[in-house]
C-alpha cells in the first residue's frame, strides 16, 4: 500500500482572518470574504501578565458589596452597548485583549439580562459574536465554540431578514472557529446550515450566496469531498456570469477553484481550459502578480500531463514575475523552485531536481519579513517528498521534523501536523524503523480522529499504513483491528473494488492467515481474485501473486498448520519490497504522495 503526505494546501487562497463583527453595519453578515477555510496564524496568548491598574495595584481582592453593585449594574440597558463598544475599541487598539475580553464577557450578561422574556435581543447575538471573535484571536477557540452555539439560537429566522443574516453570520463564525481547531466535518456542516439561510433570505442567485458557496466549495475541497465542491463551483459560475461584468475578478476566482477540483478529480483538460480563462480575466485586469500564479498553476497540469517543456515555460514565466515584484529570497519563488525540483526528478534530471531543492531550501531558511511559518513548513514537505523519491530519507526526516515542529504553536494546524506525522511514518517503515513508524501513524490517528476526520479515504489509508507497522512488530491483534477499521471506511468512501481497498482486504487476509483463521483468509482471497481478474486480466502479475497465495492456503485448509509464520513473512517481505518500488508515485488526484 502506498504511504502518504500532509493534504495538499489550495493554492493561492488567501488566509482566514478573525473579524470584529461591527453592530452598525449588518450588511457585512450578508457577504462574507472568500476566505479560505484552511486555519492560518492567529495572535497567540500572551504569556506575561497584565500590569495592574492602579484600583488594583494593592492586590486586595474586590469586596462581596463591590461585586453586588457590580452585578446590579448590569441591568442598566444602558450598559451593554457602552461595554461592547469598549470592547471593540480596546481589541482596535491592541493594547490588552484580557480587558477586551472582560467588557465582551460583561456585555453579553447585561443583554442576556436586559432581553425582553420570549423576544430574541440582536444585540445579545452581536456581543456574543464579538466575545467569540475575541477568544479565537487569543487562540482559546474551544472557548469560543460554546459562545457561538448560544449565538446562533438567539435569533429567529422567521422574524425578517435581520435575524436571518445575524443566524447566518452565527454560523460561519462557528464554521471558522471548527475549521481553525481542524474539525473540517463540523466546519462544513455549520456552513451548509449557514448557506440555507442566507439563501432563504436573499434567494439563489444573489451574488453574495455565490461567494458563500465558493468559501464552501473550499472547505469541501479541503475535506477532499471534490464532487460536492464542483457542484457549488459550477452554482457560483452561473450566479457571477449572471450579474458579473466578462472577465471580473469574481469570475476568475471561480474558475481557478474549478481547475483546483478537476485536477483533482483527474480532468486535467477542463482544468487547464479554466486556468486560460481565468488567466485571460487576469490579463484584461493588469493583474500581473495573479498571471503568474496562474502560470503556476498551468505548470502543474502540463506536469501532470507529462508535457514537460510546456510545463518548465509556464514555471520560468511564473518564476520570472514572482523575481521582479517581490524580489530573488520570497517564498513564491521558492515554491516555483520546488515545481522545478519535481519536474526535473520525473525526467531523469537528479542533478538539477537537487539543486533546485537546495535553492528552496536557502530561502526557506532565511526568510522575508512577513513569511507564515505556514508558508515555511509547506514548503518543507514538498522537499521533503523530492528528497524521500531522492533515495534521501534521513535528509527528508530532518525536513518533515522541521516543519512539524514550526507548526506546534500555530493555532489550527492539528490535520496539517498529523499529515507530516502520517509521512513521517512512512519514511520510517521504509527504514525499517517500524517502532518510530507505528508512534508516528498512532499520533496521527487520534489528531485525525479528534478533527473528526475518521471517515474521510486518508484517514483509511493511515490506518493501513499504521497495521502494516504493527504486522512488522508483530503486534498481530493491533494490526487486525486496524485493518478491519480501515477496510470499513476505504469500502464506504473508494468502493470494494478501489486499489486502496483491495490492498486492505490483501492485508487482513494475510493477517487473518498468520492467526491461523484459515477460512476468513481464503474467503478474502478468493474475492480478492476474482475482482482482480476481473480489472486487470488473468495475466497480470498481481493475480498471478493472489492465485499462488490462495493455492498455499486451500491445500492447508483443514490440517494445524506448522509454519503460521511463514506467511506473516510473505506479507512482510512483499509489502515492504511494494513500498519501496512505489514510494515515489504521486497521487496527482488528491495532491499528495506515497
Amino acid at each position: 500500500m502506498p504511504g502518504l503526505v500532509s493534504l495538499k494546501t489550495p493554492p493561492d487562497t488567501p488566509p482566514l482572518q478573525i473579524q470584529i463583527p461591527n453592530q452598525e453595519s449588518s450588511s457585512d453578515a450578508q457577504n462574507p470574504k472568500s476566505r479560505s477555510p484552511i486555519p492560518k496564524k492567529t495572535p497567540s496568548p500572551s504569556t506575561s501578565r497584565a500590569k495592574p491598574s492602579p484600583d488594583r495595584s494593592s492586590g486586595k481582592k474586590k469586596t462581596p458589596e463591590k461585586a453586588k453593585l457590580d452585578d446590579a449594574a448590569l441591568d442598566n440597558p444602558d450598559l451593554g452597548p457602552f461595554l461592547l463598544k469598549l470592547a471593540r475599541d480596546t481589541i482596535a487598539s491592541g493594547d490588552n485583549p484580557a480587558k477586551a475580553l472582560d467588557f465582551a464577557i460583561r456585555s453579553s450578561l447585561s443583554f442576556e439580562r436586559c432581553a425582553q422574556e420570549g423576544e430574541p435581543s440582536l444585540e445579545l447575538a452581536m456581543s456574543l459574536h464579538v466575545l467569540a471573535a475575541i477568544y479565537c484571536s487569543l487562540g482559546r477557540f474551544d472557548e469560543a465554540v460554546p459562545v457561538l452555539d448560544r449565538a446562533i439560537t438567539v435569533p429567529d429566522v422567521a422574524r425578517g431578514r435581520d435575524h436571518a443574516l445575524a443566524a447566518f453570520s452565527g454560523y460561519m463564525q462557528l464554521g471558522d472557529t471548527h475549521s481553525m481547531l481542524g474539525q473540517l466535518d463540523r466546519s462544513i456542516s455549520c456552513y451548509e446550515a449557514g448557506l440555507k439561510i442566507q439563501i432563504e433570505a436573499l434567494g439563489e442567485e444573489d451574488p453574495r450566496v455565490a461567494e458563500t458557496c465558493r468559501y464552501l466549495a473550499e472547505a469541501h475541497v479541503q475535506a477532499m469531498q471534490f464532487d460536492e465542491a464542483e457542484k457549488l463551483c459550477q452554482k457560483t459560475l452561473e450566479i457571477h456570469r449572471e450579474h458579473s461584468e466578462p472577465a471580473s475578478f469574481e469570475e476568475a476566482a471561480d474558475r481557478r477553484l474549478m481547475a483546483l477540483v478537476c485536477e483533482a478529480k483527474g480532468d486535467y483538460e477542463n482544468a487547464l481550459e479554466h486556468l486560460v480563462l481565468a488567466s485571460m480575466a487576469m490579463i484584461a485586469n493588469s493583474q500581473d502578480h495573479e498571471v503568474a500564479a496562474i502560470d503556476v498553476s498551468i505548470g502543474d497540469i502540463y506536469l501532470s500531463l507529462a508535457r514537460f517543456d510546456e510545463a518548465v515555460f509556464s514555471y520560468q514565466k511564473a518564476l520570472t514575475v514572482f523575481k521582479s515584484t517581490r524580489g530573488d529570497n520570497h517564498p513564491s519563488v521558492a515554491s516555483v523552485f520546488v515545481r522545478l525540483a519535481d519536474l526535473y526528478y520525473k525526467t531523469g534530471k537528479l542533478r538539477e531536481s537537487k539543486s533546485y531543492c537546495e535553492s528552496a531550501l536557502r530561502i526557506y531558511v532565511k526568510p522575508v519579513p512577513g513569511t507564515t511559518s505556514e508558508e515555511i513548513a509547506g514548503g518543507l514537505t514538498e522537499i521533503s517528498a523530492i528528497f524521500e523519491a531522492l533515495n534521501e530519507p534521513e535528509e527528508a526526516l530532518k525536513l518533515l521534523q522541521k516543519a512539524m515542529k514550526l507548526l506546534e504553536d500555530v493555532p489550527g494546524q492539528r490535520g496539517t501536523i498529523a499529515g507530516i506525522e502520517a509521512q513521517m511514518g512512512v519514511i520510517f517503515y521504509m527504514v525499517g524503523r517500524y517502532g518510530e513508524s507505528r508512534s508516528s501513524f498512532e499520533s496521527a490517528i487520534l489528531k485525525l480522529r479528534a478533527g473528526g476526520e475518521k471517515k474521510s479515504a486518508f484517514f483509511g489509508v493511515v490506518l493501513n499504513q499504521m497495521g502494516l507497522a504493527c504486522v512488522q512488530l508483530y503486534k498481530i491483534d493491533e494490526a487486525v483491528e486496524l485493518f478491519e477499521e480501515a477496510r470499513g471506511i476505504l469500502e464506504q468512501e473508494c468502493g470494494p473494488y478501489h486499489p486502496d481497498t483491495l490492498g486492505v482486504y490483501s492485508n487482513l487476509a494475510a493477517t487473518y492467515d498468520a492467526m491461523g483463521r484459515v477460512e476468513d483468509a481464503i474467503e478474502i482471497l478468493e474475492y480478492i481474485l476474482k475482482v482482480r481478474e476481473e480489472k486487470l486480466g488473468t495475466a497480470n502479475p498481481d493475480v498471478d501473486d493472489e492465485k499462488k497465495r490462495l493455492t498455499e492456503l486451500l491445500k492447508e485448509a483443514g490440517r494445524v498448520r506448522n509454519k503460521k509464520a511463514k506467511s506473516l513473512e510473505n506479507l512482510l517481505d512483499s509489502n515492504s519490497h511494494r513500498t519501496k518500488k512505489e514510494g515515489t508515485k504521486r497521487w496527482a488526484g488528491f495532491g499528495f504522495k506515497s
